[in-house]
């Protein structure tokens, strides 16, 4: 009898409980939310991380609708700067994601202008400026072109700036601040041009074989005896691999033909003879996983991190199809990127730390 009590006794309790968590959920979230706004607000990221340099994918995708990879983004992180290379379709959102702000970002750097490499570039461009009333435009550092792409989404989004200095105010929003400031440069067709450097910071860009698309370029990052290099959109390329020798991280494109064959033949089959000739086109001008792997094994690379994942992988099991036997030729670590991964290089160390933030 006491145990058929202490069950009846505890189950009413529950259903108490119950009751009272239906009835006063709407305050109880919006407690735990407001805890959580201010949390996120007060945070500062880089806090947490050791002095080193960081790499985080803001966008592992291409221009295929990917849930797990949107357009092309990276986060670099070198000592207390923070880059972006690259602003594709979720740059602000993921950043966010991540636990990033849009509004500490130091400067950008463009790879080239095809839509999927600058479709969040306005997005970006004013949430830099609206979320820290930042009194500066960001820089942008881009090939030859780049004043047309910052000078035409300034442009689209004039009116917006208008709008937001009446409503909030010069002094919440400095009208100075508001975009990006052009940094154009023309690169070699051999070896690299030096775009910022200092005691112990560097980043060069070098040229890109992506044609025909010109110019077209990727970028070398050392800091405090780390490296990092990002290829851009480009075929295998002798340049490429000259200009990550040695590196801690390859962060190199890729496309697997044998998957995009699939999308070719799908297209001829349905019909569709415009996107059959597209599928066919991007094969000549991209990477393969197993050419990225040759480069990471030919120039010695510590890790291979694989972004412009190209086509979508929406299936288990797609991935190590992806690869095909990119694990074979290098015998280093192989991740095939989505968004959210994070790599973390400590400064004066041999460290590769792979993580994810969201």
């Amino acid at each position: 009898m006491k145990s058929q009590r202490f069950f009846i006794t505890t189950l009413g309790v529950l259903a108490l409980l119950t009751l009272g968590l239906f009835l006063f959920r709407t305050p109880i979230s919006l407690a735990i939310a407001e805890r959580m706004i201010v949390r996120h607000l007060s945070a500062n990221p880089l806090a947490e991380l050791p002095d080193g340099l960081h790499v985080g994918l803001c966008g592992a995708g291409s221009p295929f609708p990917d849930d797990k990879r949107s357009g092309p983004c990276t986060l670099v992180i070198a000592g207390q700067r923070q880059f972006i290379f690259d602003a594709g379709s979720s740059t602000v959102r993921n950043l966010g994601r991540m636990g990033f702000s849009a509004g500490q970002i130091d400067a950008v750097f463009l790879t080239h202008f095809h839509s999927d490499h600058i479709d969040g570039m306005g997005e970006f461009l004013l949430q830099r400026w609206v979320s820290a009333s930042n009194q500066n435009p960001v820089p942008v550092y881009g090939p030859t072109g780049v004043e047309t792409v910052v000078q035409g989404i300034m442009q689209a989004y004039k009116l917006d700036q208008g709008y937001r200095v009446a409503h909030h105010g010069e002094a919440t929003m400095p009208p100075s601040g508001f975009g990006g400031t052009v940094k154009s440069f023309t690169p070699l067709a051999q070896g690299s041009v030096t775009l910022l450097k200092d005691a112990d910071l560097e980043i060069t860009a070098f040229t890109a074989e992506h044609g025909p698309i010109h110019p077209a370029v990727g970028y070398r990052i050392n800091y405090k005896g780390r490296s990092l290099l990002i290829s851009g959109d480009t075929v295998k390329s002798a340049i490429v691999q000259a200009q990550a020798k040695d590196v801690d991280l390859l962060l190199h494109e890729a496309l697997s033909i044998p998957l995009t064959n699939l999308l070719e033949k799908a297209a001829d089959q349905a019909g569709k003879a415009n996107l059959k000739k597209i599928f066919k086109d991007i094969t000549n001008y991209h990477t393969t996983p197993e050419q990225a792997a040759e480069i990471a094994r030919d120039a010695k690379v510590g890790a291979l991190l694989l972004n412009h994942i190209a086509p979508p992988l929406p299936l288990p099991g797609m991935e190590t199809a992806f690869l095909g036997d990119a694990g074979h030729i290098y015998k280093g670590k192989i991740r095939v990127g989505v968004d959210g991964d994070f790599v973390s290089m400590p400064a004066d160390s041999k460290q590769i730390i792979f993580s994810k933030r969201f």
